[in-house]
C-alpha cells in the first residue's frame, strides 16, 4: 500500500498536486496577507455599470443607459448575488418605462419583486412596490386612487431603513400624489424631503429634478413666481452637473411658466433656449417641440 501510495505521489497529477500544497502553505504563512473572506471584483464593476446607467437615464440618454444596463445585468447573473441583480431589474424597468416600454417594465419589476421576497430582501421588496407605484400613478390607473398610493407608500417608507435613495423615490411619488389631490402644500413638503437626501447626497441633477416638480406643483396651484423661484434652482444644479438634457426641460418648463403668467417676451425667449440646448446635444425631437410651443 505504501509504494502504491508513492507511486501516485510521484506521478504527475501528484507531483502537480504537490507543487500547488507548497504554494498554499507558503501563502498561509504569517508573512504573507491573509486571503480575503469574500471577493467584491465583479460586484464593484456591476456597481460601476449600474451608476453609469442611473446617470445616463437622469440626463435623457435611455438608450446609453439600457447598454450599461445589458452588461450590468450580465455581471450581476455572473455572481449570482440577488440585491445586485433586483437593482439592475429596477432600473430596467424605469428607463424602459420612460422609453414608454410599459409591459416591458412591468415585467422586469414583477421579477424584481418576486425576487426580493424569495431572497428575503425586505427593503429592495419595498423599493420594488415603490417603483410600481409610481408607475400606476403616473398612468392614471384605476386602481391608483391617489390615497391608496400614499398610504402604501408611506408604509413602505418604513421599511427602507438605509436605502436612502429609494426613500427619496417614495416622497417623490407620495408628492405626485397628493398633488393629484391637489394638495399643494403636502405635495411641497413631500418633495422637498426628497430634495434633501438628493442634496446631502449629492445627487445634482436629482436634486435639479425635485426643484422641477416643485415648481410644477406651484405652477399649477398659479404661483408662478415662486414656479419660477424653483425653476431657477433647478437650473442652478443642472449646470453645476452639466446636464444638457435637464437644462432643456428647465428652460422649456420656464417657457410654459412664463405663458401663463401671461409674459409672452421671456415665454418666447425660454422656448429658443430650450431649443438651442438640445439642439446641442442632437435631440432635435425635443428641440422642436420647443420651437413648436414658441410658435403658439
Amino acid at each position: 500500500m505504501k509504494k502504491k501510495f508513492e507511486e501516485r505521489a510521484g506521478s504527475p497529477p501528484g507531483i502537480v498536486l504537490f507543487f500547488l500544497l507548497v504554494f498554499w502553505a507558503l501563502g498561509s504563512c504569517s508573512s504573507a496577507p491573509k486571503r480575503p473572506a469574500e471577493l467584491f471584483t465583479v460586484r464593484n464593476e456591476t456597481e460601476t455599470q449600474l451608476n453609469l446607467a442611473n446617470r445616463a437615464a437622469e440626463r435623457g440618454n435611455y438608450e446609453g443607459a439600457l447598454t450599461f444596463l445589458g452588461e450590468a445585468r450580465r455581471l450581476a447573473a455572473s455572481t449570482d448575488r440577488p440585491p445586485l441583480l433586483i437593482r439592475v431589474w429596477l432600473s430596467q424597468g424605469n428607463v424602459l418605462f420612460s422609453l414608454g416600454r410599459i409591459e416591458e417594465a412591468r415585467a422586469l419589476w414583477n421579477a424584481a419583486l418576486a425576487e426580493a421576497e424569495r431572497a428575503g430582501e425586505g427593503e429592495l421588496a419595498a423599493a420594488g412596490r415603490i417603483h410600481m407605484a409610481r408607475a400606476a400613478l403616473i398612468l392614471g390607473e384605476d386602481s391608483a386612487a391617489p390615497e391608496k398610493i400614499i398610504a402604501a407608500v408611506t408604509e413602505d417608507l418604513v421599511r427602507l431603513k438605509s436605502d436612502k435613495l429609494n426613500s427619496a423615490l417614495g416622497w417623490t411619488v407620495i408628492g405626485l400624489a397628493e398633488k393629484e389631490r391637489g394638495r399643494w402644500t403636502e405635495a411641497e413638503n413631500a418633495l422637498e424631503k426628497a430634495l434633501v437626501i438628493h442634496e446631502q447626497e449629492r445627487y445634482l441633477e436629482l436634486a435639479a429634478y425635485d426643484w422641477y416638480l416643485i415648481a410644477s406643483v406651484r405652477s399649477v396651484s398659479g404661483r408662478y413666481g415662486p414656479a419660477l423661484e424653483a425653476l431657477s434652482q433647478a437650473l442652478v444644479l443642472d449646470r453645476r452637473a452639466e446636464n444638457s438634457y435637464g437644462l432643456g426641460m428647465d428652460w422649456l418648463a420656464m417657457g410654459e411658466v412664463y405663458k401663463k403668467a401671461a409674459r409672452r417676451d421671456e415665454a418666447l425667449a425660454a422656448y429658443r433656449r430650450s431649443a438651442e440646448i438640445f439642439r446641442a446635444i442632437d435631440l432635435e425631437k425635443e428641440a422642436a417641440e420647443a420651437e413648436r410651443r414658441a410658435a403658439l
